[in-house]
């Protein structure tokens, strides 16, 4: 940590100099003050001026422009102006050009205790310290996992209030196989981050499969706590899928698993569900390529997307392809996504109910669907600049039909 301080230092260098700065030039300026005061004619300019002002008054009162009450008034009234001017006029000495250095220092010492105080308390050293050890184990020949577990468990005896340690330490011990670590880890950073979707979906998919892949009713707390807060959260529809899966419901563990495809981010992840989801249409005797179409619900869209020639160079097949289907107004959430891949492309799909995001809002309730087919390279669920897309305005929302499918072709890049 020597560096950081080394640098924080070096700030406070600066602010220091502008403390002293003005030091340096104070004996030249009490000397500018002193020769001021020292030629300083303004009670012999004031007393000029009334002498003008009560000649020009008494030449008036001998013309008979005023009469002899009007003029004792006025030249009352000069008086008591030059008095004014002259006895406010008190002068007090000049303080010495050293008076008030002794404050500096104190000040100085003030500014960097305050300033050193603030960053303990508000500054990134703990996140610094996990950065130094994750690099030193990284450089060490002889670094091991076990080693930076270690150094990361000393660290949350340290920082016990910092989130990063525990979102480092819970992935540590799941990878070794320290299930119940990781679960007391997650709840602590639960703890201090507070009771949002994606950790309580990690610790229900966490305690699921200590449990041995069974819905206790701490996971089901879990999960309705999950979904009462983000209805299309991704681990805990997975979660879902797979017990439905392994109960023998294919049926809603596909539809579990299209939900989760379409609002998760990691590619790898993604192509894992989607492999669950062939096997999950295999076991319902249905082929994979028809299997959309044959579980649907009576009302839905057929889809065929394609990608313009003129922008194949522009993505890599890696890239997210979301498949959506929107109401005309624009009011609702999503009514079905579908997510794929560039490589998959050209093909076609069924938005129907079943790749609903919520039971709140679905293809089969409205008439008409405006779809949207939007490729992103970052796989992120939310439009960016240089996202490629295509639409289809007002596609009739009916029985689903091999042979009529609407046609999306992305063609534009999304400013």
């Amino acid at each position: 940590m020597t560096p950081l301080w080394i640098a924080i230092a070096l700030l406070l260098l600066p602010a220091l100099w502008l403390m002293i700065a003005p030091m340096r030039g104070a004996r030249t300026l009490r000397d500018q003050l002193d020769h001021f005061e020292a030629n300083d004619t303004a009670d012999e300019q004031n007393v000029a001026i009334f002498k003008r002002r009560l000649a020009s008054l008494e030449a008036a009162y001998e013309r008979g422009d005023m009469d002899e009450e009007r003029f004792k008034e006025d030249r009352l009234e000069l008086e008591r102006s030059l008095l004014e001017d002259t006895a406010t006029r008190t002068k007090r000495p000049l303080k010495t050009a050293t008076a008030g250095r002794l404050a500096v220092p104190l000040v100085m010492v003030a500014v960097v205790g305050a300033s050193t105080f603030w960053y303990q308390q508000n500054g990134a050293e703990g996140d610094l310290t996990l950065y130094a050890i994750q690099q030193e184990v990284q450089n060490d020949p002889d670094g091991s996992l076990a080693m930076y577990l270690e150094r990361m468990e000393a660290e949350a005896m340290r920082q016990p209030n910092n989130p990063n340690v525990w979102s480092s330490l819970f992935p540590l011990y799941r990878e070794t196989g320290q299930a119940d670590k990781a679960a007391d880890a997650l709840e602590r950073l639960i703890a201090i981050e507070g009771r949002i979707p994606p950790l309580l979906a990690q610790l229900a998919q966490l305690r699921f499969f200590m449990a041995g892949r069974e819905l206790t009713p701490e996971v089901q707390s879990l999960v309705d706590e999950t979904l009462a807060q983000d209805p299309r959260q991704p681990t805990v529809l997975g979660l879902l899928g797979i017990h439905a899966f392994d109960n023998g419901d294919y049926e809603t563990a596909v539809d579990r698993w299209r939900r989760a495809v379409a609002n998760i981010e990691d590619p790898d992840t993604a192509s894992s569900l989607r492999e669950g989801i062939r096997v999950a249409q295999e076991r319902l005797g249905i082929a994979p390529e028809t299997a959309a179409v044959e579980t649907a619900q009576s009302q839905g869209v057929r889809v065929t997307v394609s990608l313009d020639e003129a922008l194949m160079d522009n993505v890599s097949d890696d890239a997210s392809v979301f498949i959506t289907a929107r109401d005309m107004e624009g009011e609702l959430p999503p009514l079905a996504v579908i997510r794929a891949q560039v490589s998959e492309l050209p093909m076609t799909v069924v938005l129907d109910d079943t790749a609903a995001m919520s039971p709140q809002a679905q293809i089969s309730q409205v008439r008409e669907t405006r779809l949207v087919v939007r490729v992103s390279q970052s796989g992120q669920a939310t439009p960016q600049p240089g996202d490629l897309f295509g639409d289809l305005e007002s596609v009739s929302v009916g029985t689903i039909s091999e042979d009529d499918a609407a046609n999306v072709v992305i063609d534009r890049v999304f400013e």
